[in-house]
């Protein structure tokens, strides 16, 4: 007989072979430096007109900063395309597609970069984005099932499902709005807007369940006191910083009625540049918004230094933000999802020796026997 002992061990980037652990570094670096450079940047210009005529200088480097951001949107197209690639023929290499929900999410990815090259050379109209929308989103679903179905941990269910449903509604109010507009239907449809900053919400409550579901060290369940003291000064500061942010506008209206009304002037500016780049209308309270960058990015980065997938896809979730109103920019939640599936414990057999397991069997009654 043949015994197997099932070893565990955690999904790392190097496994999928050298030209795919290139591509996903500079596909995150690149990514988050389009993010700032042309996302963020190129919006933050348009307030700053006046500036502009008064400097020219000014106006130069924020033109220049713009067109590397431009110039780095399609560097990020083809390397999340190319990482897509990879791992697509990775999976078919080693025919771990025939079995389980990976027979559906590969075929259904494969549509989903034909379409993507199929409308960069046919611009799609109305319809097309409608047809797109809703293939992305059914492979969106079948991902989100497959890493609900793998995770069994209450916390990373909790973030999958919110995730889910977070960016269920931007695709909700994208695509009714876009399918009511193909059918020349002038009212609204029903709940678009309702649904849209419902999914805004659930989008910011999942950046803070993260840090729950893959920071850690930072608890109070531990027996060391170095670690609990830790975890103390983390929390009593993360906890002041969230109440000041949370009162900062009641607090100024107390103290000066004029700088409160600059801060609001400014946090306006503010979100109305993250609309337009990450489609974040910034209509909760600005402390919530905060808490999530840091727990993200309290996560991304623990993750990235210990060589993990989840880091590289969480860091894609991220970059690409809510409004997914490019198609580079669903590409990228695409490959989170599929590396967060790929982090996931699994199990590996192990074949042990045949003799081996004999002698143990048969161990025992010579030892009764020595004794008798």
């Amino acid at each position: 007989m043949v015994g197997e002992t099932a070893v565990e061990k955690s999904g790392r980037i190097e496994e999928q072979g050298l030209l795919f652990e290139y591509t996903i570094r500079l596909a995150l670096l690149a990514g988050l430096l389009e993010l700032v450079l042309y996302r963020l940047v190129s919006r933050l210009g348009m307030h700053l007109s006046k500036v502009f005529a008064q400097h020219e200088s000014v106006r130069l480097i924020f033109k220049a900063l713009s067109s590397i951001g431009f110039a780095l949107l399609n560097t990020v197209s083809l390397l999340v395309f190319l990482a897509l690639l990879v791992l697509l023929a990775n999976k078919i290499a080693g025919k771990r597609w025939v079995a389980g929900i990976d027979k559906f999410t590969v075929p259904a990815v494969m549509l989903v970069l034909l379409l993507t090259i199929g409308f960069l050379i046919v611009p799609p109209a109305m319809f097309g984005s409608v047809v797109y929308n809703l293939v992305a989103f059914a492979v969106i679903t079948l991902l989100t099932a497959e890493y609900l179905l793998s995770h069994q941990s209450p916390s990373r269910l909790a973030f999958g499902l919110c995730f889910f449903l977070g960016i269920s509604g931007w695709f909700y109010y994208q695509t009714l709005s876009t399918g009511f507009g193909w059918l020349g239907i002038l009212t609204p449809p029903p709940l678009v807007h309702e649904i849209n900053r419902a999914g805004e919400a659930l989008m910011v409550l999942a950046s803070i369940l993260v840090f729950w579901a893959y920071g850690g060290g930072v608890s109070f369940h531990t027996k060391n006191r170095r670690l609990r003291r830790r975890a103390l000064w983390f929390w009593s500061v993360a906890c002041t910083l969230f109440a000041a942010l949370l009162f900062m506008d009641y607090a100024l209206s107390l103290y000066n009625p004029a700088v409160a009304e600059t801060v609001r002037k400014a946090g306006e500016g503010i979100s109305w540049i993250f609309q337009m780049g990450m489609g974040y209308t910034f209509y909760l309270p600005f402390a919530f918004y905060v808490t999530g960058l840091l727990c993200w990015s309290y996560a991304v980065i623990k993750l990235l230094f210990m060589g993990r997938m989840a880091g590289y896809g969480l860091g894609f979730l991220f970059i690409a933000g809510y409004a997914l109103q490019l198609s580079h920019l669903t590409l990228m939640v695409i490959l989170g999802l599929m590396l967060l599936n790929l982090d996931k414990r699994r199990v590996v057999a192990m074949d042990e020796n045949p003799a081996t397991e004999s002698r143990l069997a048969t161990a025992p009654p010579a030892l009764v026997s020595g004794r008798t």
